[in-house]
């Protein structure tokens, strides 16, 4: 919403349950929309979200892989498709799925 609250689907009762921008702060970069998050509750109140981990990601904006730089640990920022942006192999181009530790902020492998 217009005070940067998030809104989440309950999948079973499609109830709405709203949280507050500062709960979310540290994991809103890897929410994306239709993505299942836990929702940790505290007296009828969200106090943490949890992001699945490891989660798949699209690459949606990264250089492309210039011959000869096929290195071992040659790395290059990608920007993912919930809008996060990690260090990736070189190899890695656009429009390529890539699963990510959310927890950590790392690429994991090519799907």
């Amino acid at each position: 919403d217009d005070a940067g609250n998030y809104f989440f689907m309950d999948s079973e009762s499609f109830e709405e349950v709203m949280v507050e921008s500062q709960i979310i702060e540290d994991q809103k970069k890897w929410i994306s929309e239709g993505m299942q998050c836990d929702l940790i509750f505290f007296k009828g109140e969200v106090i943490e979200v949890r992001v699945p981990s490891p989660y798949v990601f699209e690459v949606v904006e990264t250089e492309p892989n210039v011959k000869g730089n096929t290195a071992q640990g040659y790395t290059k920022p990608a920007k993912l498709s919930c809008g996060a942006t990690i260090s990736v192999p070189g190899f890695v181009e656009q429009g390529s799925s890539i699963k990510v530790d959310t927890e950590k902020g790392e690429y994991i492998e090519r799907v």
